[in-house]
């Protein structure tokens, strides 16, 4: 597995210190961030799944754990929107320029807006994906939110 993708040289770039976590990726899995979550011994509050949205007419990243989901509700108000919906995996991935899976917030092709659920504040680490499936960065919420300039917000939900 390459331990260098766009997302690493991205941080790298970005002066931020980051530990990388490898783990056996399951293409059935059911939900990929509960499943690295459970491959790296983690609670699943500190694996945060990055998924792309559409708010408006703008595209965004949003960051939440694995075991919460999206409101997009929140996501919309936060964002300025009137209205918010999760990309086509078609759409993701074009416009990410990674696979599903593999959507890391760091190395994107466009820099995106990007609001990370306001849990994240109250974390001595998250992890987030690497930019390749099986691949995980673990770093400080704070260094995450400077280096996204991402906005953070309660934009999770219960399951």
């Amino acid at each position: 597995m390459a331990r260098t993708t766009r997302a690493t040289a991205a941080l790298k770039a970005a002066g931020k210190p980051f530990e990388l976590l490898e783990y056996d990726y399951d293409p059935d899995a059911p939900s990929i961030g509960l499943q690295a979550a459970a491959a790296l011994g983690l609670p699943p509050a500190l694996v945060f799944k990055t998924l792309m949205t559409m708010v408006g007419d703008r595209v965004c990243v949003a960051l939440l754990p694995s075991d919460r989901e999206l409101s997009l509700k929140a996501l919309a108000a936060v964002a300025g929107g009137k209205s918010a919906a999760l990309l086509s995996v078609d759409a993701a991935e074009r416009i990410s320029g990674y696979h599903v899976g593999g959507i890391s917030p760091f190395g994107q092709k466009k820099r995106l807006r990007s609001f990370v659920d306001s849990s994240a504040q109250t974390l001595p680490f998250m992890v987030v994906n690497g930019g390749q499936r099986g691949l995980q960065i673990k770093l400080a919420p704070t260094d995450l939110i400077a280096a996204l300039a991402a906005t953070p917000a309660a934009i999770a939900a219960a399951p």
